[in-house]
């Protein structure tokens, strides 16, 4: 596993699958940007994302291709980007969608205890 603090770009089925254990395992809060390297809006936040992870610790975030892993974002019934995936031990808590720096932090904040 990537060192804390850092996104984790998941770029095989068997890798998100692998990240998805262990969190489950952790019981800490994931966060997974659904992401498009065509996306721009998904461009403008990823340093954003970056930032947030070096802060939150105690927060695991993963970066999945929607092209690359498209049976993971139909999956999760990802529909447009960025869409942000809340998880907590493997259950949907929460999902943001769109580039919204705030609200994203906010959700952070509301289920990361």
């Amino acid at each position: 596993m990537a060192a804390e603090g850092q996104v984790i770009s998941c770029h095989t089925v068997a890798a998100w699958n692998d990240q998805l254990l262990k969190g489950n395992e952790s019981k800490k809060l994931m966060v997974v940007d659904f992401t498009a390297s065509w996306c721009g809006p998904c461009r403008f936040i990823s340093p954003f994302l970056a930032e947030l992870a070096k802060r939150l610790p105690t927060v695991t975030f993963l970066k999945v291709d929607v092209d690359e892993l498209e049976s993971v974002s139909k999956d999760w019934a990802v529909e447009a980007m960025p869409t942000f995936v809340f998880l907590k031990e493997g259950n949907l808590v929460d999902k943001v969608v769109g580039a919204k720096g705030d609200e994203l932090q906010q959700t952070i904040a509301k289920h990361n205890t």
